[in-house]
């Protein structure tokens, strides 16, 4: 592996959407399946360390007693609102579609950070 190809190490990730960054290059090495069901939960355990060590971190994927900006963003954006949360909703969708779940995942979260006004990868 060169060293371009080389995995970030943690402490570069900055905040979750570095994380994912690593996740859209190495998909199968982060999350079992490409499950979306997996990601979600890798995601919920982000935000329980962030929690636990009291950090303070914008997440838009769930935070506990609140909503997920981005469940509330997709709802909107698949015309539906779901109680079983984005994850399921995307597989669901690219199911119907004939797509790769991660892979419209990544498409929609990019749709999501420009509409939110911020910096995409890529």
């Amino acid at each position: 592996m060169t060293e371009t190809n080389r995995p970030k190490p943690f402490s570069e990730f900055g905040d979750v959407y570095g994380f994912l960054e690593e996740v859209r290059l190495r998909p199968n090495m982060w999350v079992r399946d490409c499950s979306l069901l997996h990601l979600d939960s890798l995601l919920t355990g982000y935000r329980m360390a962030l929690g636990v060590h009291g950090i303070a971190e914008p997440f838009d994927f769930w935070t506990p007693g609140g909503e997920s900006r981005f469940s509330e963003w997709l709802g909107r954006r698949l015309g539906r609102v779901s109680a079983l949360g984005w994850a399921v909703e995307i597989e669901r969708e690219a199911e119907r579609e004939g797509r790769p779940a991660m892979g419209m995942f990544f498409e929609l979260l990019d749709e999501f950070r420009v509409g939110r006004g911020t910096v995409v990868a890529g």
